[in-house]
């Protein structure tokens, strides 16, 4: 099993800045991806931020420009630098990620979630 914990969610104003991180934990040979999603009231879960093995992030259209997303493979850890924040980006934030066990299989999982709100 692997334990993803989230962290650095808050309550900000329009235009300030918040950086979430999330860890992986448990048994598993190797991370292939982590990423970003939210959920706001109402809608779906979407992609915000992702970055896989390759090193070649993806990002939502809403976020270009305004969050970056990085890994430290050392730590099993994903961020994401969240700059000029808007009241649109209010949502419940899930870390993903994907992994290879010691059997060679991939699994999915989710983090707990940690909200976001911001402000106008």
């Amino acid at each position: 099993q692997v334990q993803l914990v989230e962290s650095g969610g808050g309550l900000v104003q329009a235009g300030e800045s918040l950086r979430l991180t999330c860890v992986a934990s448990g048994r598993f040979a190797s991370i292939n991806f982590m990423g970003w999603y939210r959920q706001a009231p109402g809608n779906q879960r979407e992609l915000v931020a992702e970055l896989p093995n390759t090193g070649i992030a993806k990002y939502a259209d809403s976020v270009k420009g305004r969050f970056t997303i990085s890994r430290d493979n050392a730590k099993n850890t994903v961020y994401l630098q969240m700059n000029k924040l808007k009241p649109e980006d209010t949502a419940v934030y899930y870390c993903k990620t994907a992994v290879t066990d010691l059997y060679f299989r991939t699994s999915n999982y989710w983090g707990q979630g940690t909200q976001v709100t911001v402000s106008s």
